[in-house]
């Protein structure tokens, strides 16, 4: 029976990590994915020439015995050179064993080129296995809901996937090419060497193997734990290195550099312990092996030694029944660290299916529809939903948005405003109650239908490390030229973009930093109005402009606003004054609801926030002022 799938991540990191035959299933599975009939043909290849290399290894051993023995018994063990018989019967021992080297030389050539020439075929199966591995783990990834993504590590998770990806090719070429085509191998040579030379020499193989694989797995095995450690070591090196980077502005300001470099230091530190007992116990392993396969060559030689000296067998079949362990014994003779290698490989395979095993919190229904709209009417009946942690995030919200209306949501720090418009964009689903748009309930609806009809501008917009023109665009990826510059205008955007020597290629860096603030928001405000959305959703759109681009930039939204309903999250209140309806929210409840007079004459919490907001506005004036006429002086 197939192992249930983890439904959490800590599910998943308590599933068996590493085993073998489900490390086995999952290759061949994914071989014999849809994806991957293409390479159908190449597969096959490939394993009929793993199958022709492992015939030849074991019959090339037998090819050069019998040459040895062709000129034992046409010399009778005198030498060949000089006169006399070893003259005489020069010629025909050119003919007799002559033969028989040149087709143990065949063999040899075709037991090693053969492999050559499937790893060659294969190469392209292997690199699109790789790929098709990384590509899923990172589209289930990114399908997965908004809380995975707040608790995971962004550089851990990047190692998950790059790693898993890293271990399908190596587990192909050496599970698949190495170990299993060794066990054939082994079969194979033991029928061989029972008919030939008798089972005592079968048994001493199989024995020898056996007990060459049975230590290595047991060691291997209490070496798993240490890779483990080094692993997770890593992970945190990783993710701390990635963190530090990222954030470097805030690791200057608060000078923390030597307190991220000590936390890098004590991860990288448990790093170099946990490798020093790896490369230590490697060595252990290295020895027992050896002393297993020198053990088995001398138990295979005196057997074979002996019965030649009782005239049993002939001094070709000493050299054949050695060589041929031999030959079994060069693929093992890396199998300590293959095998390591292929249970870690196991490992970080595993971690990447325990990783697509999990599921979003949010997911579409299997009967999900597009949503139709019809305006763009927002409601939210009787909501309620609570974050992890927390006692209460909204508790029983009701509200109506008609379509085409301008509202806004205010409240103090902590009231739910954030929370509104997640469950509005379905990164959650309410615990009770309904969101729905245009009378359609949100979770029948599917997600990227759901989320194409929003459009955005959030109060910290993040842009990603590529140009002004791909960050623009990303909300409509087919714009033209015409669009993005009549959105550059409105988003009073086109002036600053025609002063940059590169234009709309210019880059702006991790998360959009060598822009400043306002010039971030603006491009988020241009790609919002580019969209084009049914629903636009400002969430302090303008919070980070100066006085004079925030109204440019106010009007721009206005004008993007018309015709659409628009929902404005604002903690200034100035922003959403002018609203056709504005929601008060506090400790998760809409507190108020009315026009920005209507609440002013109710006199309760918005009146109060309008007033301290006044006051602290009427505060600052003289102040400004006063500093203003010192500089001039």
């Amino acid at each position: 029976m197939r192992p249930t799938a983890p439904d959490s991540e800590e599910d998943a990191r308590q599933a068996p990590k590493g085993a073998l035959g489900l490390t086995m299933w999952r290759l061949f599975a994914l071989l014999a994915s849809p994806e991957m009939a293409k390479w159908r043909f190449r597969m096959g290849v490939a394993l009929v020439l793993t199958i022709i290399a492992k015939l030849f290894s074991v019959a090339a051993p037998i090819l050069f015995g019998d040459g040895i023995n062709l000129i034992v018994d046409a010399t009778g063990g005198a030498p060949a050179s000089g006169s006399g018989q070893g003259s005489t019967l020069w010629p025909g021992l050119l003919t007799t064993f002559s033969l028989a080297f040149i087709a143990y030389a065949v063999a040899r050539f075709l037991s090693v080129g053969a492999p050559q020439l499937r790893d060659a075929m294969f190469a392209p199966v292997s690199q699109d296995a790789q790929r098709l591995t990384a590509v899923r783990a990172f589209a289930h990834v990114q399908s997965l809901s908004i809380g995975y993504h707040q608790t995971k590590r962004t550089g851990a998770l990047q190692r998950i996937i790059e790693r898993g990806a890293r271990a399908v090719d190596f587990l192909m070429r050496f599970l698949i090419f190495n170990i299993a085509p060794t066990l054939f191998e082994l079969t194979l040579a033991a029928i061989v060497l029972s008919a030939n030379y008798g089972w005592e020499f079968a048994v001493i193989a199989v024995i020898t193997i056996a007990v060459y694989m049975g230590l290595t797995w047991s060691l291997t095995e209490w070496r798993v734990g240490i890779r483990r450690q080094m692993n997770d070591a890593d992970n945190e090196a990783s993710a701390r290195a990635v963190d530090g980077l990222i954030n470097f502005e805030t690791v200057k300001a608060f000078a923390a550099e030597t307190r991220e470099s000590d936390a890098y230091n004590d991860a990288m530190t448990r790093y170099a312990g946990a490798a020093t007992k790896s490369q230590s116990s490697l060595a252990l392993l290295n020895g027992l092996q050896a002393l297993v396969m020198n053990a088995g060559l001398l138990a295979m030689a005196l057997t074979a030694g002996w019965k030649a000296f009782n005239g049993v067998l002939q001094p070709g079949d000493v050299a054949a029944v050695t060589l041929v362990l031999m030959n079994i014994y060069q693929p093992l003779n890396i199998l300590g660290w293959a095998y390591r290698e292929i249970k870690q490989g196991a490992v970080d395979m595993e971690r990447v299916y325990e990783t697509l095993a999990l599921k979003p919190d949010v997911a579409d229904s299997a009967d999900a529809r597009p949503l139709v709209l019809s305006g763009g009417a927002v409601t939210f009946e009787d909501v309620t939903f609570t974050h992890d942690g927390r006692s209460r995030s909204l508790g029983g919200v009701s509200m109506e948005i008609p379509a085409g209306s301008f509202v806004g949501i205010c409240g103090p720090s902590g009231a739910g405003k954030s929370t509104v418009l997640r469950l509005l964009f379905r990164f959650y689903d309410p615990e009770q109650g309904r969101v729905l748009i245009d009378g359609q309930d949100l979770r029948d609806i599917a997600q990227t239908s759901l989320r194409d009809a929003l459009g955005l501008v959030p109060q910290d917009v993040v842009l990603f490390n590529d140009t002004l023109r791909a960050n623009v665009i990303y909300g409509k990826p087919d714009a033209s030229e015409a669009e993005i510059m009549a959105v550059l205008e409105r988003a009073h955007l086109a002036d600053f973009v025609r002063g940059l020597p590169d234009g709309l290629d210019t880059r702006v860096g991790e998360r959009g930093l060598k822009l400043s603030g306002g010039e971030k928001q603006r491009v988020g405000v241009a790609r919002a109005i580019l969209k084009d959305p049914a629903v636009l959703i400002l969430d302090e759109a303008t919070s980070a402009l100066d006085s004079q681009t925030e109204g440019e930039v106010q009007a721009a939204l206005a004008d993007a606003a018309e015709g659409r309903t628009t929902i404005a999250v604002a903690h200034r209140l100035s922003t959403i004054a002018g609203a056709d309806r504005i929601f008060v929210l506090e400790a998760g409840q809409v507190a108020e609801t009315g026009t920005h007079d209507e609440l002013l004459a109710l006199g309760g919490l918005y009146a109060d926030m309008w007033r301290r907001q006044s006051e602290a506005v009427s505060a600052a004036s003289p102040a400004i002022a006063s500093d203003a006429a010192a500089l001039a002086e």
